[in-house]
């Protein structure tokens, strides 16, 4: 169900280690109960794109709430500016820190009294990468992973993420997961999308993945070069079908 009236603010919420972090939220006005979702921003930041996110989920029926990742380090500075600096200066946040920050916002979604206990989380880019590691350390009922680079594989020794492969991390996976990706991507490339979907199916985990072809990185951005409408309208399909299935 849509819903055209919704809620939306900046709110402050539990993050790792107790930090108090800075997070967005919508929520769709209605009784509910609602299953929930946790956007984990890209590497750009906690921006207009994320947020814009965030307020789509809510108009389809979903608690949302997209945590700042760089509250910490980019207090007070644009979103921008603490993008620039947590990447020349961190390579990105740690995935200590991102395991309990989605761990807080999933707490503080189920806490919601229109919540019906189901918390999943999606990501995009650098966020696909930390949604497969969230979805393998903290208690998920669905996770989306759009095209998250470096689950297989290490980045290039001049990239601006500081980041290692979490193959080893499938093991752990903790609920479905959903795959979208782009067969002209070069991270991940469409052979190590072949990798990570043999390894979950060798270890019996549940997922689907789904490629375009034509599409590469990006893909869902609609305010870059790199959109590409017809793709992107499928995956979101298959994302909220995907958690039509999940959590409500």
């Amino acid at each position: 169900m849509s819903y055209d009236a919704i809620q939306a603010e900046t709110v402050t919420i539990g993050g790792h280690d107790g930090d108090r972090i800075e997070a967005y939220q919508a929520r769709p006005l209605g009784p509910g109960p609602f299953g929930a979702v946790v956007v984990i921003h890209h590497l750009p930041g906690y921006d207009r794109e994320s947020k814009e996110t965030v307020r789509r989920f809510a108009a389809e029926g979903y608690l949302a709430v997209c945590p700042n990742l760089y509250s910490r380090q980019g207090a007070g500075m644009s979103h921008e500016e603490a993008a620039k600096l947590v990447r020349a200066r961190d390579g990105g946040i740690s995935d200590e820190q991102l395991i309990g920050d989605v761990t807080g916002a999933a707490a503080y979604l189920r806490e919601q009294t229109s919540s019906n206990g189901k918390v999943g989380c999606i990501g995009f880019c650098s966020g696909g990468r930390q949604a497969f590691l969230a979805a393998a350390n903290v208690d998920l009922d669905a996770a989306v992973d759009c095209y998250g680079a470096f689950v297989v594989g290490n980045p290039p020794a001049d990239a601006p993420l500081r980041a290692r492969g979490i193959l080893d991390q499938a093991p752990n996976l903790r609920c479905p997961l959903l795959g979208l990706f782009g067969n002209d991507d070069q991270f991940p490339s469409p052979d190590e999308v072949a990798t990570l979907e043999k390894e979950l199916s060798r270890l019996g985990k549940p997922h689907e993945f789904h490629s375009y072809d034509g599409a590469g990185h990006a893909f869902f951005s609609v305010d870059r070069p790199m959109y590409r409408p017809e793709a992107a309208l499928d995956g979101w399909s298959k994302i909220l079908d995907f958690y039509g299935r999940n959590l409500n």
